[in-house]
């Protein structure tokens, strides 16, 4: 049964008469300049909707899970789960996050690839069975800790792109998968499917077509081994584009009919994280602090035709807080600049740094601007994914910063009618209407990130 704790609620702010994201983001950053400027984001969840929608009509017969690291906004989890969504979860907190709001334990899927043992006890108590395993020391601990546990084998995959290195080095290799399923059948561990994962960089389709040719294989092994395998899970690595969505969904639906028909009673599933709540979020940051290259740091008359000055601009979110992703190697694309410019403007090599004063904090390396003054605004926007974590550090006594979610009359409609769960549930969200004048424009929105 789907459905929500009863105590969860999410107060949504519902645009109507042709408001828009942009308007609201306006209006925010109009009540702060009354205040202290400090950094935030505005969702909208009809974006969520949208993006769980074309999943269904370009993947329909593939299940999505979504991975709570990506983002593990409150909201954003109800709505997924209200369309119909599983989970994927690596740790503790995750799973406590997502049984909060009543997800079934059937529903869930704990992935990490190092679990601590109390974490694989607490799903052992709590009936989440569907673990990720991929080597024989995690197997023993699994063995030990939950012995209900029902297994996907995490198998790795040759990707020939040189930015897949994450999925070359997670996994066993196909030749000693055989000897992980013989463990398992030794320490009485039911293995019920199999898992790989191809990063969204791969554009080689041949890697599809080898890696389920490969799963194939281990269902095989399974299956003469003694197991009921039930399972394929494909991973993630969906980018935002629904052009890689229809990509990725022709390499592997035809290789799926073929390993994998109706027939066999195999679910296939998937993880996609960014690719339901990246265009979702805009980030707004302001500059508190303005500076020149110190090899430029001179009167601007005294340039040379071909020199510039460069500026620094150090916002107030770095790679310690919402831009973490950028330690990964990350990419951060250029803002744009929240008041007017005129077309004929000059634009200045330009550096944007994190507020620590660290030299790793740097959000991004180069990007072309106008000159701007401290108390500008920044927008960035596709923003959701891996933003809205735990930050690494803390800079200043500033909670992380808020998110003010939003939703369109139309997409709140069209919500209602995809929803799989019972239309109860959707009491849990309470919409509150947008006032574009409000004074206070934090109150219309009641959320928690």
């Amino acid at each position: 049964m789907k459905g929500f704790a009863k105590e969860q609620q999410y107060s949504v702010s519902l645009l109507e008469g042709g408001t828009m994201l942009l308007d609201v983001t306006d209006n925010l950053i109009y009540g702060q300049n009354l205040s202290e400027k400090n950094a935030f984001f505005v969702a909208d969840l009809g974006v969520v909707m949208r993006q769980h929608v074309r999943w269904r009509t370009h993947m329909a017969q593939i299940r999505p899970y979504y991975n709570v690291r990506c983002n593990s906004s409150s909201a954003v989890i109800a709505v997924l789960a209200a369309l119909g969504s599983g989970f994927i979860c690596n740790n503790k907190s995750e799973l406590e996050l997502v049984q909060g709001h009543g997800i079934p334990s059937e529903d869930i899927i704990y992935s990490s690839f190092c679990k601590q043992v109390s974490h694989i006890k607490y799903a052992a108590k709590n009936g989440i069975d569907l673990l990720v395993c991929d080597n024989e020391a995690e197997l023993r601990k699994i063995s030990r800790s939950h012995p209900n546990a029902k297994l996907l084998l995490q198998v790795s995959t040759q990707a020939s792109n040189l930015d897949d290195d994450i999925s070359m080095t997670i996994g066993c290799s196909l030749k000693d998968c055989r000897r992980l399923l013989e463990k398992a059948k030794e320490l009485s561990v039911q293995v019920v499917g199999v898992r790989f994962h191809i990063s969204h960089s791969c554009e080689d389709d041949q890697v599809y077509v080898h890696a389920i040719s490969d799963a194939r294989c281990v269902f095989d092994m399974g299956e003469e081994i003694g197991f009921n395998m039930k399972i394929l899970d494909i991973g993630g690595g969906f980018s935002v584009t629904e052009a890689q969505l229809v990509q990725v969904n022709v390499a592997i639906m035809s290789m799926v009919d073929l390993y994998f028909p109706p027939s066999t009673g195999v679910s296939i599933v998937a993880e996609p994280g960014s690719f339901f709540v990246t265009s979702a979020f805009t980030l707004a940051v302001n500059i508190i602090s303005k500076d020149m290259d110190p090899l430029d740091q001179q009167d601007q008359e005294d340039l040379s035709p071909n020199e510039e000055p460069e500026f620094q601009y150090y916002i107030n979110e770095g790679v310690y807080g919402t831009f973490s992703s950028k330690l990964s190697d990350t990419v951060i694309v250029a803002p744009s600049v929240h008041k007017n410019i005129s077309l004929d403007a000059p634009v200045f090599s330009s550096r944007l740094w994190g507020p620590s004063g660290d030299d790793l904090d740097l959000v991004v390396e180069h990007c072309l601007l106008p000159e701007l003054n401290i108390g500008d605004w920044l927008l960035f926007s596709h923003a959701g994914a891996y933003s809205l974590g735990q930050p690494l550090c803390t800079t200043s006594d500033s909670p992380p910063p808020p998110v003010y979610f939003v939703i369109s009359s139309r997409d709140w409609f069209e919500f209602q009618e995809n929803c799989s769960i019972h239309e109860a549930t959707l009491k849990n969200f309470s919409l509150v209407p947008y006032c574009f004048n409000s004074c206070h424009p934090e109150a219309a929105f009641s959320v928690p990130a």
